[in-house]
């Protein structure tokens, strides 16, 4: 990725690898925390093994309103409780019996607003990473899409319910003073939600235009509506 195209480098005094705190997660618009999540570092540290990507790729989901969202209606059910908790823990959830999805919970208590974090450009700990998905960090392919990202980051469904703000804490998001302007955030209907009726229409994906670090992007696929 070519830094200078897309990022605007903050003041290093004030914004070099800050955490990302309370306030930022608990904002109520979901879709602006998703896009602000763009240009921040996710960072892991499981046993030592310390990685970081820049989040490349992003989706929002918001109930009760979402029928994408798994908590569509307010439905609480086991897996979705975290989702009512306040901003800034992890929601993992597994896909296809397969891969471990990473969402961060945002919104005050019992919103159940989450963003999915989609991809991001492996930066540290590469070799940890090619390990974890037996491949090359040269290749987009590493961390780009949500269940090899989550793999390639050690992420899985034990994480489910982690605080992202904690001291301590394995998984957090850290903003190193990349701005991303709006000129070069792209936005599409989200993937994989055809079943969501009108709702799979929102564009509320959003990723680095310039990036090669991001899914392929295929419209959704709606069954006409009946007469």
């Amino acid at each position: 990725m070519n830094d200078n195209a897309i990022f605007d480098r903050g003041s290093e005094q004030s914004i070099m690898h800050r955490k990302l705190d309370h306030n930022f997660y608990q904002n109520t618009d979901v879709v602006q925390v998703a896009k602000q999540l763009l240009g921040k570092y996710l960072v892991t540290d499981f046993d030592g093994s310390y990685c970081s990507g820049i989040i490349t790729e992003v989706e929002a989901y918001r109930a009760p309103d979402d029928k994408a969202c798994h908590a569509y209606n307010n439905r609480r059910t086991k897996r979705t409780e975290i989702m009512f908790w306040p901003g800034g823990v992890a929601y993992v959830y597994l896909c296809y019996g397969i891969h471990h999805l990473f969402n961060v919970v945002t919104g005050d208590p019992d919103m159940a607003h989450a963003v999915l974090i989609r991809a991001v450009e492996a930066q540290e700990g590469l070799e940890v990473m090619e390990n974890r998905r037996g491949m090359s960090a040269k290749r987009p392919q590493l961390s780009a899409g949500p269940g090899v990202m989550s793999k390639a980051m050690g992420i899985t469904t034990n994480w489910t319910g982690q605080s992202l703000v904690e001291a301590g804490s394995p998984i957090w998001i850290e903003d190193r003073g990349l701005v991303v302007g709006e000129e070069h955030i792209g936005e599409s209907t989200r993937i994989g939600v055809d079943y969501a009726e009108e709702c799979a229409l929102w564009p509320w994906r959003f990723f680095l235009k310039d990036s090669k670090w991001v899914s392929r992007f295929k419209p959704p696929k709606l069954k006409p509506s009946s007469p």
